[in-house]
């Protein structure tokens, strides 16, 4: 399964788990799959000690990186079944402690950027040549932790870690600039200290050039996305970042937009 393909299967697989489940974050699971789809064909290597690490700081996201697990065959895709059920591994927010492949407990917004930092500075200590990926959404930047770790990842110019940003300009009420505007942020990166790029996070091809490089610094990806993205009537709609219930029309409709028959 090609990145496309495999992005386009996390998109249905995540509705489909927010359906069965009664309740979830659609909006930003399907702005980040892409992201999440190039990540685990083309990019991590998650063999041996030195493996890359990737924690999804956007923790209300699970669905797609739950989904991206099964469709690359590293979790049973019977396990989405059990997503948000009580006493089942894949709850809504990912679980350290019961999650598998979970790297660390996110939801909280910043945490799991911080925690990304720890294990970068570990990897440096250890001698270990792996990378450590974090997923934030645009949000969660409105959270001082975020730009704590920043400083702190710059001044120990740590160039293994390497921060993606699904960039949907929506939060959970609204547009980020009518709550806590953002801008200029790839000026704000740079001052901090970060090797910044910036991609369209629908462009598979421009998303691996930018995560497959690293530079003599920890590098900030702004990857500018659409909330919603797939299914047209959700699409820049701030209501479906969550928590939501998809009716059975809904999620026929939304299916076969994304050419589910």
């Amino acid at each position: 399964m090609n990145t496309q393909l495999l992005a386009r299967q996390v998109r249905r697989d995540s509705l489909k788990q927010i359906h069965r489940a009664g309740s979830g974050h659609p909006g930003g699971a399907l702005s980040s799959a892409d992201i999440l789809a190039v990540l685990y064909r083309n990019i991590l290597n998650l063999d041996g000690p030195s493996r890359d690490r990737f924690i999804l700081s956007k923790g209300h996201s699970a669905p797609a990186l739950y989904a991206v697990w099964a469709n690359s065959q590293l979790i049973e895709h019977e396990a989405l079944q059990g997503f948000r059920k009580l006493n089942a591994p894949l709850q809504g927010h990912p679980h350290v402690l019961a999650t598998p492949l979970c790297e660390t407990s996110t939801g909280s917004l910043g945490q799991g950027f911080s925690v990304a930092l720890g294990i970068a500075l570990g990897y440096r200590h250890q001698g270990l040549s792996g990378r450590v990926f974090a997923l934030l959404g645009d949000g969660e930047l409105q959270e001082g932790i975020v730009w704590e770790t920043a400083m702190c990842a710059a001044q120990y110019k740590l160039n293994n870690l390497i921060a993606i940003l699904d960039y949907n300009k929506l939060q959970s009420d609204d547009r980020n600039s009518n709550i806590i505007g953002l801008e200029p942020l790839t000026d704000k990166w740079r001052a901090f200290g970060w090797h910044v790029l910036e991609v369209d996070g629908h462009d598979h091809d421009a998303l691996y050039e930018a995560l497959s490089q690293t530079y003599d610094k920890p590098t900030f990806v702004v990857a500018h996305t659409v909330k919603g993205k797939g299914v047209s009537w959700m699409e820049n709609i701030p209501k479906w970042h969550g928590s939501v219930k998809l009716t059975d029309d809904e999620l026929t409709r939304a299916l076969e937009e994304l050419g589910e028959e």
